[in-house]
């Protein structure tokens, strides 16, 4: 596994091992040894998926203390423009965002730590991403940012969005834990 970027401090974007051959392809995105050896301890305690048309831009989320999460996201089909905004009010990033390409193609990983708001804008048809992440879900504990509230210029004119996204409060109005 290969660090390829920290493009805010703590995010990391890392190449995992793949083999690649006329069958296809094998991909090793989670490793314990591997990742403790670039600095991430994560104990895996929930997975999931989401699958989504192009247009779909889902976000900004994350959980507050006690059950705030790191989390490991990579995408096994499709392309996602993957949005992450520092909420660490210690972070020389806080309230810094940055967008990163994660598809089936580049098979990158990105690890989250505590304090990192994420969402996505879907790029492609059917693009699934994959979640580990070290807390399970704790719906009372679970937040988010309004997508178009923290100047990041999202590649969409009318994205596809959840009533649920559209009402989380604006960065400049909300209070972080973090």
């Amino acid at each position: 596994m290969q660090l390829i970027d920290e493009p805010i401090q703590g995010v990391k974007i890392l190449k995992p091992f793949v083999f690649e051959d006329v069958r296809g392809n094998f991909v090793k995105p989670f490793h314990e040894g591997l990742l403790a050896e670039h600095g991430i301890a994560m104990t895996v305690r929930e997975e999931f998926f989401s699958t989504s048309s192009k247009n779909v831009l889902r976000g900004m989320h994350f959980q507050i203390p006690p059950h705030a999460h790191q989390k490991l996201i990579y995408c096994i089909s499709g392309r996602v423009l993957d949005v992450l905004l520092d909420l660490r009010r210690s972070s020389p990033t806080f309230g810094h965002s940055v967008g990163i390409e994660l598809s089936a193609a580049n098979h990158h990983v990105l690890h989250l730590p505590v304090g990192i708001a994420h969402g996505f804008l879907s790029l492609q048809d059917q693009s699934c991403l994959v979640y580990k992440t070290d807390a399970v879900h704790a719906p009372q504990h679970d937040q988010g940012i309004r997508w178009d509230s923290f100047g990041f210029d999202w590649p969409a004119d009318a994205p596809l969005i959840s009533g649920r996204d559209l009402t989380h409060p604006l960065f400049p109005e909300f209070s972080s834990p973090f």
